[in-house]
C-alpha cells in the first residue's frame, strides 16, 4: 500500500513539472538552425529553400502557394528578417491578416509586379495567370530541372504555363524594348570554341540573358561584327538588338560593384528603361534576382560579389 501511494505521488510530481515547465519547442519556433536572421546574405536558391522549409514546417508538410513565396522573396529585398517572415506565415495559417494579404496589386489571387513564380508540381501542367501579355521569360531556375522555354515553359496574352518539373521566377520578355526588331538570339560557345550567328540587328546588340556558367564579357567573350555575334571561351546567352531611340540615351550604362561580397545600390535612370547587363566584370556570375536586381525605380542593387555595366533594355 505504502509503495503504491509512492508511486502516485512520483506521477503527480512529475505531471506537476512538466505543466510548469517551459515548453522547448516554444524556444525552438524562435530560431531554425538553417536560417539567419537576415536572409539577405544568402543566394537567391537558398532563400526559397529556407521560406519553403519554414511554411512546410507550420503547415505540417504543405507547400508555400506561389504568390506567397513570390511575396516573402520581395520582403527580404525590402529589408524583413527570419522572425518577421516565421510571424507572418503563422498568421496566415491561422486565417488571420496575412502581410501578404496587403501586397501592392494583390487581388487574392495574383499580383501585379515584374515577376512571378509558377510551378509545376509532381512534374504536372500548371497555367498560371500573369500580370503581363507578352511572352515571359525565366530570370531565375528554381527547380533541380532546367527550365527551357517551348520544352516546359511557355504562354502570352496573359497566361504562362509550366509542365515536367519547371518550376521558376518569370518576367515579361519585353521585345520592342531593344529595338526595332524585337527578336531575341541564342548563341552559344561550345567546347570553349568560337562560333559567329547571324542576326538582322540594325544597332548594337545586347545580352539580354547569360545562360553559361562561364562569363559573358563584351568584347572579350562576346561581341558584334556586322550583322553577327560572335561568342567564345564558353560564353553561351541571349542576345537582342539595344535600344536606339524612344527617348532612351543608347549609350547609357552604369556600372555598379559589389566588393567583398557586400550588397550595395546604384543609382539607376528609371527613363531609360529596364538595366540588363551588359558587361559582366566580375568572375562571378551575375544572375538577376540571385545577385543583382532593379527596384522598379532609380535604384540597382549588387551583391555577393557581383560586378557588372548595366544599360537599357
Amino acid at each position: 500500500m505504502i509503495r503504491s501511494l509512492s508511486a502516485a505521488s512520483l506521477v503527480l510530481a512529475v505531471a506537476f513539472a512538466a505543466a510548469v515547465a517551459p515548453a522547448p519547442a516554444v524556444a525552438q519556433a524562435a530560431a531554425r538552425a538553417y536560417a539567419p536572421e537576415n536572409l539577405r546574405q544568402l543566394s537567391f536558391s537558398d532563400r526559397v529553400r529556407v521560406i519553403e522549409r519554414e511554411y512546410a514546417d507550420q503547415s505540417r508538410g504543405r507547400q508555400i502557394p506561389d504568390d506567397q513565396l513570390e511575396f516573402y522573396l520581395d520582403q527580404v529585398d525590402s529589408g524583413w528578417g527570419f522572425s518577421r517572415i516565421q510571424q507572418d506565415i503563422a498568421t496566415s495559417l491561422r486565417g488571420g491578416s496575412s502581410s501578404s494579404g496587403l501586397r501592392p496589386g494583390w487581388n487574392g489571387s495574383n499580383w501585379s509586379g515584374q515577376t512571378l513564380i509558377c510551378s509545376s508540381t509532381d512534374r504536372r501542367r500548371r497555367e498560371c495567370r500573369t500580370p503581363f501579355n507578352g511572352r515571359p521569360v525565366l530570370v531565375e531556375n528554381i527547380s533541380g530541372t532546367r527550365c527551357v522555354e517551348g520544352v516546359n515553359f511557355g504562354g502570352g496574352n496573359g497566361v504562362m504555363w509550366v509542365e515536367q518539373g519547371c518550376r521558376g521566377r518569370f518576367a515579361e520578355r519585353r521585345g520592342g524594348g531593344h529595338g526595332g526588331t524585337g527578336q531575341t538570339i541564342r548563341c552559344e560557345s561550345q567546347n570553349n570554341r568560337e562560333r559567329t550567328c547571324p542576326t538582322n540587328f540594325r544597332g548594337n546588340a545586347v545580352l539580354v540573358r547569360q545562360l553559361s556558367g562561364a562569363a559573358c564579357v563584351e568584347g572579350r567573350t562576346w561581341g558584334q561584327r556586322g550583322n553577327s555575334i560572335w561568342v567564345s571561351n564558353g560564353c553561351r546567352g541571349e542576345f537582342a538588338q539595344g535600344r536606339g531611340g524612344g527617348g532612351a540615351n543608347p549609350g547609357y550604362s552604369v556600372t555598379c560593384n559589389s566588393e567583398n561580397n557586400r550588397r550595395r545600390t546604384c543609382s539607376w535612370d528609371r527613363r531609360q528603361g529596364r538595366p540588363v547587363v551588359i558587361q559582366q566584370i566580375s568572375s562571378t556570375r551575375c544572375q538577376e534576382g540571385r545577385n543583382w536586381g532593379w527596384d522598379g525605380g532609380n535604384t540597382i542593387w549588387v551583391d555577393g560579389g557581383c560586378r557588372a555595366r548595366f544599360g537599357a533594355r
